[in-house]
């Protein structure tokens, strides 16, 4: 069975981008321990775009629900002052979804 690539395509105003970063740096090994988790990226547009896309593979779509059900929504929840949840820096997401129909590595030496 394939992996499952998950992009989460954020749209990032200039003045929330460091502060996207600092959120992501904060948590980042939130993902890591997950059953089934094999990658992740976090992508900085470089031109012309306010989209970052967040970049994680994982072994089949079960591991990545099982995640998003638990440690993901967990880490969505952290509370700011008085239980008040901080402000999004994204102000638009989308997920996208693929399976890994071919994959390539650096040859070896």
């Amino acid at each position: 069975m394939p992996s499952v690539v998950k992009i989460n395509v954020l749209t990032v105003p200039a003045e929330q981008r460091e502060t996207l970063e600092k959120r992501f740096a904060s948590r980042a090994h939130a993902v890591e321990n997950s059953d089934g988790f094999e990658w992740f990226e976090l992508l900085r547009p470089v031109e012309g775009t306010d989209t970052y896309l967040v970049y994680t593979r994982w072994r089949d779509e079960e591991s990545f629900q099982a995640w998003m059900e638990g440690p993901m929504k967990s880490a969505h929840q952290g509370g700011g002052a008085e239980g008040e949840r901080p402000k999004p820096a994204a102000s638009g997401s989308t997920l996208w979804s693929f399976e890994v129909v071919q994959q390539a590595g650096p040859k070896g030496e």
